[in-house]
Formats: C-alpha cells, structure tokens, sequence
C-alpha cells in the first residue's frame, strides 16, 4: 500500500511542516503523518510568531529556504517591531496572526511540495532493525519504511489536560493523545521526562468592552519576515490588539479555585515554562503585586474569537470565569472554551547529536517540543534543521550543523544538547554571546549561502543576497555564510 520513503515526519505541527518542507525541497520523497489533517500547522496557544529573539528565529528560518516567514506574511493581521528604543542588534519582528489562514496557508503550501505524501492516523511505534530506526507502524497497522524519521510530537505523546478537577488524556482539547512511542524508546534505554505548558480561556470579542481598555495599534511600516518579495499581503488597515489589567478582586477570586487547582493539589508533576507562567502562579509568586498585564489578541480577520494572553490558567471553569469578568472590558465577557494545562512527555535533548539525530538510534530525529522546548519559533527551527539532516542522513551526506556564532538556531541547538533542560526552553537574545552580529535584518547574509550550497535556498535568494552585499558598504566577508561541517559530540 505505501511506497519505501526517504523520509518519514511524525507529527504535522510547526517543527513537523518544516521539517517535511526542507527534506522534500532537497529532494527527498517525504510522508507527513498527523493524526489530524484539519490541524495542519496549528497555532495551539497564541496566534503570533515572532517576538523578542524568536523574530530573529523565523528570519533566520526564512534565509535558509524554511516557510515560517512566508507563511507568517500571508497571514498577518498586525506587525510591530519591538525594541526599537535599543540598538538594531535588539530589534526583533512580531506578527499577530490570522489563526485559521496560517494553517491553511501551511497546508498549502505543503500540497504545493511535489515530495510531500499525506497520511492520517497514529504512529504507535518505530520500526527497529538492527538498533537503526526504519521505519513506523501506524495504529492502523501499517509497516511504513524509511530511511530515516523525523518525530515532531509536541504535547501529544501521553498527553493528559487538566481543567480545575478534571483529568483527561489528550494532546490538545478534543484531541486524543498519543501513545506507545515512549514505552518504546524507554524500552530501547532513552531517558523520558514530563513538562507541562498551558493555554488561557477564549473569549467572545463581541462581548468586550474596548473602551475600557488600552488599543495597541501596528507600526505605520509592515516590514514582515521573508526576504522574498511580495509576500506580505497588506490590508487595508491593522487589526489592533488591546491592553488590560488584572486587580486585587481578581486575584481573590483566583484564589479560591487553588484547592481545586491541579497546580497545588499535586496532580500536575511535570514543569511548567518559567517564563510564560499561569495566572495563578503569578499571583502566588509575584503576591506583592496588585495588578498583571493582559494582552487581548484578535485571532484573525473573519472570527470575534479573542486570545487572552496572560491568563493561562488550568483553575476550574467557574473560578475562571467569575475572576475575567472583574478584568475591566472583560464585565460582560462570555467563554468560547475554558483555559487549561497540558502534561506531556519529552525526551531531555542531551540524548542527540548535534544534527538532532538520536545517539541511541541512528536515523531517528526529535524536533520540537519533545526536547524540551516552548514556542512554536524554536520548534520551526529545530524541525527545518532535522528536515535538512534527515535528507543528508538518507542520503549519506554530511550533516549541517549551526554555530553560537551564526545564528540563534546554533544557539539554541547548542543549549540542548550541551546542557540539556529541565524546563520548557525558550529562546531570549541574551542567550546568544554573540547577539550584536545576529541581527533579524541579516539573517540573509549570514545564512542563505550555506542554504543555496545545500540545494534548499532558491537562486531568486541567492541572487538577493548578492544585491544586498553589493549594496551594503563595508567588508562583507564575515557575513559570507557558514559551511557544512560535522561536529564532535
């Protein structure tokens, strides 16, 4: 029934899109296995890319062939360019996002991808032969082979929600879990751990009050991600985001849920992301304070549907309810779906290579959230990154490997493997030592070269980036590009 493919990628959200786009663009015959084919490239919690280093991050996938930036691009409702008041090394691009049309634009683009298969169901196991990955098997029962495999999990593998008292398995709401991997890989000696992430409550925006709030428009200037030409699409006006804040009579309410919260009954074990906490771990730990910023997004063109961020909360139903509706604009609010946490297991990434190659299996790649990391930014890195190896690896080619000095993805691939993480990792610019040569506006130079020798960066890029350095004073030899290399692990 299935073809032998060079490459399988398990798992079809950000790291999974990239990783099946680059190894079918190098010219790999890829299959893309979700469980769900309607959340292709889903944005689980927030609908924006971009931010403080990780707009560094989709700059630098867009330079090396990747289609974060383009698909970010096509789908923007509002772009700012945060940290202008610092030095350009600082500034980093973000996008609000039109949730539904950036997964479409996604799945467009990847049926456009003439490499890329399709398949529906669940990857209950790898096929193991002689200690190599070759392959996997479906629920469904199909042996699937391959030369090499690239698992993109995120929060699926033995996911479990938790809202208040009520437990369930699933890898997002209303979606089931994913099973019998880890058993697997524990069995072939991997060492799996459990973090925990969450998601606040949606709101109906026709039930808000904007007046009350504070309006944050978009910049004049839609400057947006890729470096290729036209693919912004500009409207005819923003959609603007709006600030509120939290007060004392809605941290008290809050309070009252925290016997029930799973959070302090000890019924959630895995670690939380430190530096996107609940709402209820910010009025416990910051108890000093009277008030926390919420940030209320539109999630796209055509829906009143509205992301609150800054209260992700796992407090039962009502308790979320009754304390958002003392949040000025909030009075009258109504709820879509209540917020909830997610416990998940990944694999501590220091078990990889630096090609993100396993070093127990060879021709088995993780990417994404099953090494620990947070974001759908750094999750899109690592998987255009595994995409790239696993195509040298079927191909018997030499891996790409990315310096601390080239790129935030070398510093965030580095961080991984050599120091591992106990905690949902998150990419900040004062991670990378040398920062002030990695900037958002020339990620192209740094990058694109490399991406052309390898076959992924299209001629129309290179040939940009010729244009850029000839216009650009100054010697540009530091900014040539990084060569393929092979690392020592």
């Amino acid at each position: 029934m299935f073809p032998a493919y060079d490459v399988i990628v398990v798992g079809a959200g950000h790291a999974g899109c990239e990783a099946a786009a680059a190894a079918a663009n190098l010219g790999s015959k890829v299959l893309l296995v979700t469980m769900n084919m309607q959340t292709i490239a889903q944005m689980s919690c927030n609908p924006a890319m971009g931010g403080i280093a990780k707009g560094q991050i989709v700059r630098e996938i867009d330079a090396l062939g990747g289609y974060s930036g383009i698909v970010t691009d096509r789908s923007t409702i509002q772009f700012r360019m945060l940290n202008q008041s610092k030095g350009p090394a600082m500034w980093s691009p973000r996008a609000q996002n039109d949730r539904m049309l950036f997964a479409s634009t996604w799945r467009e683009l990847l049926e456009q991808t003439p490499n890329v298969d399709f398949y529906q169901d669940m990857v209950k196991q790898l096929l193991i032969k002689n200690n190599s990955v070759i392959g996997v098997e479906t629920g469904l029962g199909h042996a699937i082979h391959a030369k090499a495999v690239v698992v993109t999990s995120g929060t699926f593998l033995n996911g479990v929600i938790h809202i208040g008292e009520k437990t369930f398995g699933g890898g997002r709401v209303a979606e089931k879990a994913a099973t019998g991997i880890t058993e697997q890989l524990v069995s072939l000696g991997f060492e799996a751990d459990r973090l925990k992430t969450g998601t606040p409550p949606r709101i109906d925006g026709r039930s808000l009050d904007y007046s009350k709030m504070e309006e944050q428009k978009g910049d004049d200037t839609i400057v947006g991600f890729s470096y290729l030409p036209q693919q912004l699409v500009k409207a005819p006006e923003q959609r603007s985001c709006h600030i509120t804040y939290t007060n004392s009579k809605t941290h008290e309410l809050l309070k009252t849920g925290f016997d029930r919260s799973p959070m302090y009954t000890g019924r959630i074990e895995g670690v939380g992301p430190r530096y996107c906490p609940s709402i209820e771990d910010k009025i416990n730990r910051f108890a000093d304070r009277e008030r926390h910023q919420i940030f209320v997004e539109p999630e796209g063109w055509n829906t009143v549907e509205i992301y609150v961020n800054g209260f992700s909360t796992s407090l039962p139903e009502e308790v979320q309810y009754d304390a958002l509706r003392t949040v000025p604009g909030f009075e009258n609010s109504r709820i879509f779906r209540p917020g909830y946490a997610i416990e998940y297991d990944y694999f501590p990434p220091t078990q990889l290579q630096y090609s993100l190659e396993t070093k127990l299996v060879p021709n088995l790649f993780f990417a994404g959230q099953i090494n620990g990391t947070t974001g759908y930014e750094e999750a899109a890195c690592q998987g255009l990154m595994a995409g790239i190896n696993a195509h040298q690896r079927a191909r018997e080619l030499e891996p790409v490997i990315l310096q601390r000095s080239e790129a935030y993805i070398g510093v965030l691939i580095d961080d991984l493997i050599s120091k591992g993480t106990d905690e949902p990792y998150r990419m900040f610019t004062s991670r990378a030592e040398f920062r002030t040569l990695l900037r958002q506006d020339n990620a192209d130079l740094r990058l694109t070269e490399l991406s052309y020798r390898l076959g992924l960066a299209s001629q129309e890029r290179m040939d940009k980036v010729v244009n850029k350095r000839n216009n650009v004073g100054g010697n540009q030899k530091n900014i040539a590009g990084p060569k393929c290399r092979t690392r020592t692990n």
